[in-house]
């Protein structure tokens, strides 16, 4: 699956940090009763590898993608674990280079122009724009699609319910990334309906 594919089947990826591997089938299973099919793991704790395939477990509608990547060996971990795409908040030369040679789906971050360029080079053709609203947001996204037709976004960072359908409205935005489905905060206290709520109120964003 390419990850213009991937990004097809989202409106809001929740970016989701999880801290115990026991909370990853109970939040799958929350995120898929909302109706979402694309989630974000960030491998910024210690379960994260191990909840992939626990997520896909729970709920095998999921798609799991592996955030925070930034060194080859991120990549060859998060596809070890069964990641299915991979997401990256910059995009060095080296790191470009390595995610092309992976051959997995993968949203490099960027956050200029320039950089968006220097992205398009090595071959990709979707980004993860980070951080979205400190970066300049929707207007900014508004003036890369003039130069930058070909590129689709996937913009990230600082972005609330409330502003998503301001992003999910630019032609050159595919989804939009957002912490605030399930929060570090309801994922430990095991909030799972609160959480399904958030799922299905984003959902209803596609389209």
């Amino acid at each position: 699956m390419k990850i213009r594919d991937i990004l097809s089947r989202a409106s809001v990826i929740p970016v989701l940090e999880l801290d115990r591997l026991e909370d990853a089938a109970p939040l799958a299973d929350s995120l898929a009763a909302g109706g979402l099919r694309v989630v974000e793991l960030t491998l910024r704790t210690d379960a994260a590898l191990a909840a992939v395939a626990a997520m896909k477990k729970a709920a095998p509608s999921l798609i799991v993608g592996m955030g925070s990547v930034r060194r080859a060996d991120d990549i060859a971990r998060s596809m070890d674990a069964g990641a299915e795409f991979l997401v990256s908040p910059g995009a060095s030369a080296t790191l470009l280079d390595a995610l092309a040679s992976s051959h997995a789906p993968a949203l490099p971050g960027v956050a200029t122009a320039s950089e968006a360029m220097t992205a398009a080079d090595a071959g990709f053709d979707a980004m993860k724009f980070f951080p979205a609203e400190p970066a300049g947001g929707v207007p900014y996204l508004k003036a890369l699609a003039g130069p930058l037709p070909s590129i689709l976004f996937c913009p990230t960072g600082g972005i609330s319910a409330e502003k998503a359908p301001d992003y999910l409205a630019l032609a050159n935005v595919a989804c939009v990334g957002g912490s605030w489905i399930a929060t570090r905060a309801m994922i430990r206290a095991g909030d799972w309906k609160a959480i399904e709520a958030n799922a299905r109120r984003a959902e209803a964003l596609r389209g």
